[in-house]
């Protein structure tokens, strides 16, 4: 496997126009920032660093991250603190549940970090979170993103028996890169997991980053396993490296690539697709 960190495997060193956010903020942001504040929450907005807080929090919108901000898994791509966590916070989901409601969200979308060092990787406290938003907030959508816990469908059923409406679990990137940029994940256990959420009736969501240093082939065969295993909807945005610890990036992808993956995306049966530079799984989610 060629080393995707070698300095000469970096394309470009500079942003493209396309990339450059402006940031927005305002009356809605202020009011969003001091519910997440004031709850005690947690998001992968501002964990993950992602370029679109600005602009989801604006639109009232957020991604709700539970148990803790410490993730168990160190993942050559992901900004999230890794190391090791504090027990779950028993009063978060109602905290979750108040917050939703105090935002009004129609789509609520919820991720965590991996607990590996949990006996069932953190299912019952997913379901426990699952159930308080459906309580407090019966015409909201639910959509959740959860780690692979292991492969386990014991643990994976306990989530799913809390009725989410949207399932997504992410792939990342293509098979080739997978044991280099994902920490103690695996590919093949990743389509699984998506088998086993479709299966089970739920809509089965999944997340592909581009720019890593993978081919254009490499991603179509990665949507053609997605489709496969009952996928329907996914996501492609482009990588963008957190710190100079992180994988760097190796290529800027083009919006006319992104719109070439999105027609490719569309042809293989997805029925709902975003792909953009700036695309990231919860971004819009309410729209894919």
């Amino acid at each position: 496997m060629p080393d995707i960190f070698s300095e000469k495997q970096v394309k470009v060193k500079t942003k493209p126009e396309w990339l450059k956010v402006k940031i927005r903020s305002g009356e809605e942001f202020a009011r969003v920032a001091s519910v997440v504040r004031e709850n005690g929450l947690h998001t992968i907005c501002a964990s993950g660093r992602c370029p679109n807080q600005a602009d989801c929090w604006s639109r009232k919108t957020a991604t709700f991250m539970v148990l803790g901000e410490v993730c168990t898994r160190a993942c050559r791509f992901c900004a999230t603190l890794s190391g090791k966590p504090l027990p779950p916070d028993r009063s978060e989901p109602q905290k979750v549940a108040a917050a939703v409601a105090l935002m009004g969200l129609k789509h609520a979308v919820i991720t965590s970090v991996t607990r590996d060092d949990l006996p069932d990787g953190g299912a019952a406290h997913w379901a426990e979170v699952v159930a308080a938003v459906r309580k407090e907030n019966p015409k909201t959508v639910i959509e959740i993103l959860i780690p692979d816990f292991g492969g386990r469908t014991k643990q994976i059923d306990t989530v799913l028996a809390s009725a989410p409406d949207i399932v997504g679990h992410n792939l990342e990137t293509v098979e080739r890169l997978t044991p280099t940029i994902r920490s103690k994940a695996e590919y093949r256990r990743s389509l699984t997991v998506l088998r086993h959420i479709a299966e089970q009736g739920a809509t089965a969501k999944s997340g592909l980053m581009v720019g890593l240093g993978e081919t254009p082939a490499e991603v179509t065969q990665a949507m053609d396993d997605l489709r496969a295993v009952g996928v329907v909807s996914i996501t492609l945005g482009q990588y963008l490296q957190p710190t100079r610890n992180h994988a760097p990036v190796a290529e800027y992808i083009t919006p006319d690539q992104f719109e070439l993956y999105r027609q490719q995306a569309l042809d293989r049966g997805f029925t709902r697709v975003s792909s953009g530079p700036l695309v990231r799984s919860s971004y819009y989610a309410d729209a894919v």
